[in-house]
């Protein structure tokens, strides 16, 4: 196909697909992030010239500069005149701007950010027991198993990595990298509090908290999807208890709650 028959060129659909036309910037776009992706170009990253970006997705020149105002104005790409096409610095998004503002030793906060969990990590259980591929739950049983080590051995240090390591596995086996990357968030911001005010749990605290991560580990591992979220809605709000009462009584041992 020549160039311009390429510029003009619709989309092609799939038989007995009834979206009708695809204009081709919207699918040169598609196709850039695709290859954004593909290649590793992360923000900052330089890309190819305009034609040999057109070449790459196999789309005309004209219809790939179409497509970069379009992700240009929609911030993934950044255009600078007589410099060439980058990956775009991500804005600073209200989710981000909110992590940026995280007070780990307010209370309130240290609430919604247990309240979230809650609701966010029993979903993962749930999907996890529904979903998990026999790879993925022996991942969730060994970082269990490792969490139970740990708290025998009153290693916080060594609890700590298990508690990230179970976690992030329960996410993982829910197929949704959503829900993994965002429980990565999460966790980052527990790390804050933890650092900042409370360094050093009971060891009674910690097999506590093995047992229930055994107990996750089984639901998802014989598909109790029902079993699992109850486990983890429990598991969170023991976990959001311990960091209250701490937090009320480093910080406020006055406190008539502390």
């Amino acid at each position: 196909m020549t160039s311009a028959a390429r510029s003009t060129a619709p989309a092609p659909q799939p038989p007995g697909d009834g979206a009708g036309y695809r204009p081709g910037y919207e699918v040169a776009a598609e196709r850039i992030l695709e290859y954004l992706v593909l290649a590793g170009l992360g923000p900052g990253a330089r890309l190819p010239t305009e034609q040999d970006l057109a070449d790459r997705v196999g789309m005309s020149r004209t219809v790939v500069r179409e497509a970069v105002k379009i992700l240009s104005a929609l911030g993934r790409l950044s255009v600078h005149k007589g410099r060439g096409i980058y990956v775009a610095q991500p804005d600073q998004s209200s989710w981000q701007h909110s992590l940026t503002h995280f007070l780990p030793a307010d209370l309130h906060q240290v609430d919604e950010l247990f309240e979230f969990r809650r609701h966010l990590e029993t979903t993962t259980a749930r999907l996890a027991a529904e979903r998990a591929t026999p790879a993925q739950v022996k991942a969730v049983r060994e970082a269990a198993h490792q969490s139970t080590r740990a708290a025998r051995q009153d290693d916080i240090d060594a609890f700590s990595h298990a508690d990230d390591t179970f976690h992030t596995a329960i996410a993982t086996a829910t197929n949704n990298a959503f829900f993994a990357a965002t429980i990565d968030t999460l966790r980052r911001l527990q790390h804050q509090v933890t650092a900042i005010g409370l360094a050093g749990l009971a060891g009674g605290s910690l097999r506590d908290a093995a047992a229930q991560h055994e107990a996750i580990a089984d639901a998802v591992a014989t598909g109790e999807p029902t079993h699992a979220h109850t486990l983890m809605a429990h598991h969170i709000d023991r976990t959001a208890h311990q960091f209250q009462r701490e937090i009320r009584h480093r910080i406020a041992p006055g406190h008539p709650n502390a």
